[in-house]
């Protein structure tokens, strides 16, 4: 089977390499024209203590793509997802899958666009950066796991284990895909409020003097779920039970795991600092929009997360600055 991944960045192009080296026909697409010739004249590079090699890999621009195919894997950032959806469509057959592996809540984009039977889910927490045309940097390994949207162990989710098991031996596969995905947003709003600052994550998260509003970040998501029916699911160190039951000691031996897990990546600053202080472009925080369109559509209020995501508007628009200083506006409203 061909595995079309499309959106070679961080996450694609990490994955995809892997897949090429253990033998499995992939072709990328992607919409960064140089990207794409980097690949096809010099083959993928994967940079970093984790592994160096080069994949040797066919690559397109969108517009060059022919065919249908039964396997796509969607790995373009957030915001693109529907865009990427609705290109993509013709090209994937009546009885084949988009898989997103995203960041965010993108299977619900694009079980709208191409039905709920076709989408299936994965959660990663791997480190990975987009260095250059051809180049990217595999940081650290981090949880993996794939899912059914409605929970199904089916016999195509058993058949991927063994795919992203040639990627990550620890992969997994699971019956609560949403409770990983969820998991993944209430982590990733500590992940957007270090990204106001200059801080690493293992920094941010181990700083005393913004630790509480980490977890009220954290909690407000945490509470969405919960009250949605979601049983959100911890991984490499974060424990969402301890969150939800507001237990010091558990919040602290989770937050200092998590500290001592970003400790080992080469990454040290989240994808969203990156998106700001580097590459000065949109980062996925509208990956948040479903999210607080279910917190209204249960009457739920989530004023630090609305908060954080106006914050991070304005240092994309520069309109403010990243800064401590916004953790102490923060903390004067919200602490």
């Amino acid at each position: 089977m061909r595995i079309v991944i499309w959106g070679t960045g961080a996450i694609g192009g990490t994955v995809g390499a892997y897949l090429i080296r253990a033998g499995h026909d992939i072709l990328f697409v992607d919409i960064v024209e140089e990207h794409v010739q980097a690949i096809n004249q010099a083959g993928l590079k994967i940079k970093g203590p984790v592994d160096e090699f080069t994949a040797r890999a066919e690559a397109l621009l969108p517009d060059q793509a022919q065919g249908q195919f039964k396997a796509i894997l969607l790995c373009t950032k957030s915001q693109h997802t529907r865009a990427a959806a609705e290109t993509l469509a013709p090209f994937l057959t009546d009885d084949g899958f988009v898989m997103s592996v995203q960041n965010g809540l993108n299977e619900l984009i694009i079980e709208k666009v191409l039905g709920r039977e076709r989408t299936l889910g994965a959660f990663i927490n791997f480190s990975a950066d987009y260095h250059a045309p051809g180049e990217i940097l595999f940081g650290g390994r981090g949880a993996v796991v794939i899912g059914e949207l409605d929970g199904k162990l089916s016999a195509r989710l058993k058949r991927l284990e063994s795919v992203f098991r040639d990627f990550d031996e620890n992969a997994l596969i699971t019956d609560n895909i949403w409770g990983y995905l969820w998991g993944k947003e209430a982590y990733g709003a500590m992940l957007f409020l270090s990204a106001l600052t200059h801080q690493s994550i293992a920094e941010a998260l181990s700083d005393s003097r913004y630790r509480q509003l980490y977890i009220r970040a954290a909690q407000e998501i945490l509470q969405l779920a919960e009250r949605l029916g979601i049983e959100a699911v911890g991984f490499n160190g974060f424990e969402p039970a301890a969150f939800l039951a507001d237990d010091r000691e558990g919040i602290k031996q989770s937050l200092d795991t998590l500290v001592a897990f970003n400790k080992l990546s080469a990454k040290t600053h989240s994808g969203i600092w990156r998106d700001l202080a580097v590459r000065k472009r949109k980062t996925e925080v509208n990956m948040y929009q479903p999210i607080l369109a279910e917190a209204e559509s249960v009457g739920f209020d989530l004023p630090l997360t609305r908060r954080w995501i106006e914050m991070i508007g304005e240092v994309e628009d520069g309109a403010r600055q990243q800064a401590l200083a916004n953790l102490e506006e923060l903390k004067a409203e919200f602490l």
